[in-house]
């Protein structure tokens, strides 16, 4: 059977301290393995095939959809966090097909707008516990995903659905809940993290410089572009700016990456560390930048939110997200036959703010502001 080939390649060529199919800890609703695929390649196609997954395409990462057709959305974002997962997890000698599945999942419960959708649907559900997006992916792919006849949800691998809940970033740290709260989590789930933050990181450089709300002069003060701009040379002052863009944020990724997989490799030499068990029962996690290249990055994200999360282009998208997403949800908090049938129906079973919540999480950011427009808009057609 293929299936099992491809498991035995895992545990013939991936570290000793990977997490392989094989042994994966299984699925909340039992299933047969399918014949030609592991586990985690399964759960990988689940997610590539969910709604969430393609709604993520108008999405807001930072500049609202409708700003500009070259900015990323979830959906970019997502696909370049995989991109760098897989190098990441293929260098480590990692399950690549695990790191992309968490990968290609961590966004599907982001809200339309970004952290400004997310920080204002937190204080509208204050009454029901809050909102916080790594939860809410838990609960589209554990319950609102409607694909198969036998299970809600996706039924995804419990090393899966771990990735989702203890995916930590400056901006990620969700309650583990059900997933072990003492276990560190697989390596796979570590560079995730670690993928997801290079990856916003440095696209929103790209982003930004592309946008005119940052410029070369105000990134010359950073020691990491510094560094890098000396190291391209030549071919830096010779570029149209265009160019200078692209070449730098080619330069920073791989700086990032490259550092992470030598000092992990590094630390974990250093450990002696030879088994997943042994990754699990560490006090921390072992992915890690260097302590010199750590610095950068942090004086990197520093430097993005002085200059580009707080710019008042960026607070006034904010502001009108936020109103958006406040007018709607108190619209149909205030008459529930506003929302769809199928919609409405839930409430039987759930707490209305929550059926609420789950469905403006669920919407992209053009429905979002199209919904707001029928339900306020005298001239618009409903």
């Amino acid at each position: 059977m293929i299936r099992t080939l491809l498991e035995d390649n895992e545990e013939k060529f991936l570290a000793p301290y990977a997490c392989k199919s094989r042994h994966t800890r299984g699925r909340r609703y039992p299933e047969e393995k399918h014949p030609y695929r592991t586990d985690f390649q399964r759960d990988r196609e689940r997610i590539v095939y969910s709604s969430a997954f393609r709604r993520l395409e108008y999405k807001t990462q930072v500049f609202v959809n409708h700003e500009g057709d070259h900015y990323r959305t979830r959906l970019t974002h997502s696909i370049e966090v995989a991109q760098i997962a897989r190098s990441i997890a293929r260098a480590l000698r990692l399950n690549e097909d695990l790191a992309e599945a968490i990968s290609l999942v961590h966004d599907l419960g982001h809200t339309p707008f970004g952290h400004s959708g997310e920080e204002k649907l937190k204080e509208l559900m204050e009454e029901v516990g809050g909102f916080e997006h790594n939860c809410q992916t838990l609960r589209v792919v554990d319950l609102l995903e409607e694909r198969y006849p036998d299970f809600p949800g996706l039924n995804l691998c419990f090393e899966v659905r771990e990735g989702i809940m203890k995916h930590e970033t400056i901006y990620d740290k969700p309650p583990p809940g059900e997933f072990n709260p003492e276990e560190q989590p697989t390596l796979e789930c570590q560079a995730v993290s670690f993928a997801d933050e290079i990856a916003y990181n440095c696209h929103d450089v790209d982003d930004g410089l592309y946008s005119g709300v940052l410029t070369e002069e105000q990134l010359a003060d950073l020691d990491i572009w510094k560094q890098l701009k000396q190291k391209a040379g030549n071919v830096y002052l010779q570029l149209p700016e265009r160019g200078r863009r692209k070449l730098m944020v080619k330069l920073l990724i791989n700086e990032l990456v490259t550092d992470l997989i030598s000092e992990s490799e590094r630390k974990m030499s250093q450990h002696g560390i030879q088994s997943l068990e042994e990754i699990r029962s560490q006090p921390e996690g072992l992915l890690t930048f260097s302590k010199e290249r750590g610095r950068q990055n942090s004086q990197l994200r520093t430097f993005l939110f002085a200059n580009m999360y707080t710019h008042h282009k960026m607070l006034r998208m904010s502001d009108k997200a936020k109103r958006t997403i406040e007018q709607l949800f108190e619209a149909y908090q205030r008459n529930h036959d506003l929302l769809p049938p199928w919609i409405r129906e839930r409430i039987d079973g759930d707490h209305p703010l929550i059926v609420i919540g789950d469905y403006i999480a669920g919407m992209t950011d053009r429905f979002a502001m199209l919904e707001h427009k029928r339900l306020h808009d005298p001239y618009e057609l409903v």
